[in-house]
């Protein structure tokens, strides 16, 4: 299947590593040209030089700390004066902590609401002018509490719904102008924010982090975790020319861990 994504221009945050880091790996695959940014300069760069290996699309990086509008605003600039426009939109960022709801201030309320949802606002409208211009795709990453939530992830519960709501409107909106938006959640994706969180779980209940895992597993059709290039392809398909009637929908990537219709 030929993807059409050869001089697309994209866009993807917290791409250092991780999932971020692998959808922007398929897109360079595929001849995207790729801007990849997080707030880690150092780890920026050795991604720009592993990604130029993988593909003929350009690569280029901006450090950028999400939670900052002005920060926004200069990486949607730095990638429209780099690569001529955006054509793929990719919001993504780093989980929140884990906790109850008696465990969290205003203030901790408030910084994973900067992180996990106002962040993909602040991106989505910096970059309508140049995702109008010839129509586009916008994929916002979420998690599988979208359709289930988490047991002792409230914050993530919480504002990773409110990224479906949001989408789902937006589909609406932007459908005139010819770009589609959805939202992908996440199982339990073999990544380092797995790893945190298995070890978190294991050290609350008094129990070793293979315990922790193999629970998990029991829960998976598949039996396994997924690896993040298996999701970065799904991604890959909705952000390319193939996908050209789906939006507004929300989609999971879990082998089958979820079990609600």
């Amino acid at each position: 299947m030929d993807l059409k994504l050869g001089q697309k221009n994209a866009l993807v945050l917290a791409s250092s590593q991780g999932l971020g880091k692998a959808i922007a790996a398929e897109l360079v695959k595929e001849g995207a040209n790729v801007m990849i940014a997080s707030r880690d300069e150092q780890k920026l760069a050795a991604v720009k030089k592993e990604l130029s290996l993988l593909g003929p699309g350009k690569i280029a990086y901006v450090a950028t700390d999400i939670t900052n509008a002005e920060d926004i605003k200069s990486l949607v600039n730095q990638t429209v004066h780099e690569f001529g426009g955006i054509d793929i939109l990719i919001n993504n960022a780093g989980g929140p902590p884990g906790g109850s709801f008696t465990d969290f201030t205003d203030q901790e309320w408030q910084q994973s609401f900067e992180l996990n949802l106002l962040s993909f606002i602040r991106t989505i409208r910096e970059s309508l002018p140049h995702l109008k211009k010839q129509g586009g795709k916008i994929v916002n990453i979420a998690s599988s509490s979208i359709k289930e939530p988490i047991p002792g992830l409230i914050l993530s519960n919480t504002f990773r719904t409110a990224i479906v709501g949001l989408s789902k409107t937006l589909a609406t909106e932007l459908a005139p102008d010819q770009i589609l938006i959805n939202t992908v959640g996440p199982g339990r994706i073999a990544t380092d924010r797995i790893q945190h969180l298995d070890k978190m779980n294991a050290e609350k209940l008094g129990v070793t982090q293979e315990k922790i895992t193999e629970h998990a597993l029991d829960k998976i059709p598949l039996g396994r975790y997924g690896e993040p290039e298996e999701f970065a392809k799904f991604v890959t398909f909705l952000v390319s020319g193939a996908n050209t009637y789906l939006t507004g929908q929300s989609y999971l990537v879990d082998g089958g861990m979820v079990k609600s219709i």
